[in-house]
């Protein structure tokens, strides 16, 4: 029976590829020119409100150069009044008063003052009061000297100044005697106020912020105004004409500020008006443009949605007898539906599943072979991987074995010595029962002072014989390290000592060893198998020397690299370049026929790899071989840390 495989999911849909590519050719650009064409359209009615801002800001300024005109023709008038010239130089207060009073029917003036030569107020005039004294002067009041300095030097003088609630258009002048004397000063004030400020806004029908120069709101037709924060006002009113807009309770006003001229002052000017129709006209056509773009978007959809099922459910039907292909036994075939590039595609997949259906069965019958040559071959590689371990292990009870016959030997000759003089004690332990008398002669016979000089030696000589023997077994032992079979922290340092322990019988004698152990980290290793390592490692450096040689062994670390490194370098005959190139490769080896199975380097480099570490043979003929194992502190992968150890057989390195 087979096993139904699940179902494969294309990672990227080819209907949601082109209905992405749909909306980025077809509704983004909709969506852009109609967003573009609705913010154009908000920036011309605000442009719209802009300019007729603007208009009203001429006819305010306007309104202000005719008051400018009106004053001064005032001035004229005051300068060829010789009556009120008389009455000022002569201090005729009342006459003074009663001259100037009839110039102030009907006039746009707010309030007008008299002073005489000296600069002293002698008359306050209201236009507005019913007589003329109701407006009495109390006190001394002088113009300032720069004033009067202004006076006497230009003749005229024109200022704006701020007052409550209101911006004073001042205008004085000063009136000349036929001498050409000084005779007074005459002040005329037109107060841009509340009541200036309700019938503008009827009349033009805006709203107006009047600022002194320094931005600080001084008037206003709107009682509103004051609770905004100063600084808003302090930003807009620069003097230069610009466009802002703020809140008045329940509605928005866009307001323009312009700068106006006063004599040898200045004072900004903001005409405002409601957004209020604009906005509303604004949210209509918002409301109908979105209705009509959502309409052709939906259609969009629609149509992109439909073609698109059109286009890919032939696709969709290639894609599942792919995915079926290998459930059935015999050829799928999808009926061919159209003769466009889809119906081609249909025939070509036909004859597709004809021919992968005929090199399936071939390509089964190879398999079949396949899996039998490979279990053959695995076999035997099992059988060589274990021949070359035995050779191993001979080679090593074979020095072991020799190590261990040198103090079995002399245990075993002192055995005789030690029976005798154990003999001959006892003889001697009976006379002294028996015939302590004849004991002196006894121990003369039997050479008792010898007995005791040597006897303590061989005593001594089969300690140090059992003590050798005790060292050789722990060491090979440790060699072994049969009872760590899982990852372990050990010294590396030590597993060197008990393998050049081990290897002392072959190398005693004719081989010196150079031993520069530093100390190193200990790192997670399986012990046992870098002891294989280190033993297959020196025991060919050691048969690679003839006669006497060296070998040098060092370790070392690097602060902060999390890797250990190891060299063992030998003055041996060397290596080939065309052989070392193959060294680490299964069954190469250089030796003669009997003498290796040319495993041993290949498993050790598969050890170093199974630890997450490099092996790495650098050699010259003539002068000697040297390796560098470099092993991580950390030792082999997680997933390597949970295996039982098994020699494998390593492709060959890159």
């Amino acid at each position: 029976m087979k096993k139904t495989v699940p179902r494969k999911k294309a990672r990227r849909s080819i209907r949601t590829m082109l209905m992405l590519w749909g909306f980025l050719f077809s509704i983004v650009p909709l969506c852009f020119v109609a967003g573009y064409s609705l913010n154009k359209y908000e920036e011309a009615v605000d442009n719209e409100l802009v300019q007729r801002l603007k208009g009203n800001a001429r006819e305010f300024i306007t309104l202000v150069q005719d008051y400018d005109t009106y004053l001064e023709t005032r001035a004229n008038r005051y300068r060829n009044d010789t009556s009120l010239v008389y009455y000022l130089s002569t201090n005729a207060v009342s006459q003074a008063k009663a001259s100037a009073q009839q110039s102030l029917r009907n006039t746009y003036v707010t309030e007008m003052s008299l002073f005489n030569s000296e600069g002293l107020l002698i008359a306050s005039l209201d236009p507005h009061a019913s007589a003329p004294d109701a407006a009495a002067v109390g006190g001394d009041i002088y113009l300032s000297d720069s004033y009067r300095e202004t006076l006497v030097n230009k003749g005229q003088l024109k200022v704006a100044a701020p007052a409550t609630d209101s911006l004073d258009l001042i205008s004085m002048v000063r009136l000349n005697s036929k001498t050409g004397r000084t005779a007074g000063f005459v002040e005329e004030i037109i107060r841009l106020g509340p009541d200036f400020l309700a019938k503008s806004k009827a009349r033009f029908g805006f709203e107006i912020m009047i600022f002194d120069p320094t931005g600080k709101l001084v008037a206003g037709s709107h009682p509103d105004f004051k609770l905004h924060d100063p600084g808003l006002f302090k930003n807009v009113a620069t003097g230069e004409e610009g466009f802002f807009e703020i809140p008045i309770r329940e509605d928005t006003y866009g307001f323009i500020v312009s700068p106006v001229k006063w004599g040898d002052t200045q004072f900004v000017v903001g005409l405002g008006a409601s957004k209020k129709a604009t906005n509303q006209i604004k949210k209509n056509i918002n409301m109908t443009f979105l209705s009509v773009i959502g309409f052709v978007i939906f259609c969009l959809v629609a149509g992109i949605w439909f073609a698109v099922r059109l286009a890919v459910k032939p696709l969709n039907d290639l894609i599942e007898a792919l995915q079926t292909m290998d459930q059935r036994d015999e050829a799928i075939e999808i009926p061919v539906k159209s003769d466009n590039e889809i119906g081609a595609l249909t025939e070509s997949f036909n004859e597709m599943a004809r021919r992968t259906r005929a090199a399936r069965n071939e390509l089964n019958g190879k398999v079949r072979e396949t899996e039998a040559a490979y279990s053959e071959l695995k076999e035997t590689q099992t059988r060589l991987v274990h021949s070359a371990k035995m050779a191993s292990v001979g080679q090593l009870v074979a020095g072991v074995a020799h190590e261990l016959n040198n103090p079995i030997g002399f245990i075993y000759s002192n055995m005789s010595h030690l029976r005798d003089y154990t003999s001959k004690l006892f003889s001697l332990i009976e006379i002294s029962e028996k015939k302590p008398s004849d004991l002196q002669k006894a121990k003369e016979e039997v050479d008792f002072a010898y007995i005791q000089t040597d006897l303590p030696r061989l005593i001594q000589s089969c300690e140090d014989g059992a003590r050798r023997t005790r060292d050789i077994v722990l060491g090979l032992r440790n060699f072994s390290r049969l009872e760590e079979a899982k990852v372990k922290r050990v010294q590396v340092q030590e597993g060197i000592e008990n393998t050049l322990r081990l290897l002392s019988g072959e190398l005693k004698g004719r081989v010196t060893v150079h031993a520069d152990l530093k100390p190193t980290p200990e790192i997670m290793c399986y012990a046992s198998e870098l002891n294989q390592v280190f033993m297959n490692i020196l025991s060919n450096a050691a048969q690679a020397i003839d006669g006497e040689g060296d070998i040098w062994i060092s370790t070392d670390h690097q602060p902060g690299s999390g890797r250990i490194e190891i060299k063992i370098r030998d003055s041996g005959k060397g290596i080939k370049p065309a052989d070392l190139e193959k060294i680490f490769d299964p069954f190469f080896t250089t030796k003669t026929v009997g003498e290796g199975t040319g495993l041993g380097l290949s498993i050790s480099y598969g050890i170093v790899q199974k630890h997450g570490g490099d092996i790495a043979v650098k050699s010259e003929v003539g002068k000697g071989t040297e390796f560098t194992i470099v092993l991580p502190i950390e030792g082999p992968q997680a997933n390597e840390q949970a295996k039982v150890k098994k020699s494998v057989i390593p492709d060959r390195p890159s």
